[in-house]
């Protein structure tokens, strides 16, 4: 399985004062006016509340980085209201000093173009991420023929994207697709939850809320190793051990809660059994 691996997932909330500028809000008016003036102008219109990409500010980046030291399981978040373009930032820092393969559910659909859009706005750079075979670094010129951008090459894998063969109608939900190959899914919210959890303060739980979520993606990513050869069955059960050693060492009740809601099935017989 090729390393280092960075497993990403992003928690987003309204950008109301993006909203408020482009609609020429008044002053007077509070950020739920705001957004509720909006909500049911899309609403009288037939459409629907979900807010465009470029609309959606980053709050959480949770991100498994797996590499040959170990895995690691890390957050980049906005705590002070004010930090956006510092998260993104971070984000796709790590990404030029790694060069990993990058690793998403639908990452090429929603976390990705706000990333774009929102790194845009805050002035973010990401010289490596953009590479398309371009630059002067010595291996840019493979970056032209496997790059982050494209969405057939494998510098970034969206796997929601694959494995629905690029049709959106056969798209599956991470949560289902975990539990059906034996993993703990979601834990604590959904997405749509996060919104009102921010406005309630409570941004530990969206951040732990997401780092499960990225974890499950980085799951589902060792099963399709498997499925394709990258992994055999027993790098797959030893994978799967040192995952959950590694999350039962980390701080926070929820890696208590999702070590317990596994139901995997180790695909080979423990070491001992076959010595017999």
């Amino acid at each position: 399985m090729p390393w280092p691996v960075l497993v990403f997932d992003i928690e987003s909330i309204p950008d109301v004062a993006g909203l408020r500028l482009l609609r020429d809000a008044p002053a007077d008016a509070s950020d739920q006016q705001v957004y509720a003036a909006w909500a049911q102008e899309r609403k009288d219109n037939g459409q629907s509340d979900f807010m465009p990409h470029h609309l959606q500010r980053v709050l959480v980046i949770s991100c498994v980085f797996r590499n040959a030291e170990g895995l690691r399981v890390h957050s980049f978040v906005d705590r002070d209201n004010a930090s956006e373009g510092r998260v993104i930032q971070n984000f796709f820092s790590a990404v030029d000093k790694h060069v990993p393969q990058l690793v998403s559910w639908n990452g090429g659909g929603f976390d990705l173009p706000v990333l774009h859009y929102r790194g845009l706005v805050n002035g973010v750079t990401a010289p490596r991420y953009w590479e398309m075979g371009e630059g002067r670094d010595d291996d840019s010129r493979d970056f032209k023929w496997n790059n982050y951008i494209s969405r057939y090459h494998m510098r970034h894998l969206d796997l929601m994207d694959l494995l629905a063969m690029y049709q959106p109608r056969a798209s599956a939900p991470l949560d289902d697709l975990a539990k059906l190959c034996g993993f703990p899914g979601k834990m604590g919210m959904d997405g749509s939850k996060v919104w009102q959890a921010f406005q309630a303060g409570q941004l530990d739980e969206i951040r732990a809320y997401c780092e499960t979520d990225v974890v499950n993606t980085y799951l589902m990513y060792c099963r399709f190793q498997l499925m394709r050869g990258g992994m055999s069955p027993r790098e797959f059960d030893v994978e799967m051990e040192f995952v959950q050693e590694s999350l039962a060492e980390l701080p926070g009740e929820q890696w208590m809660e999702y070590l317990q809601a596994f139901r995997l099935q180790r695909l080979t017989p423990e070491a001992e059994d076959l010595e017999d």
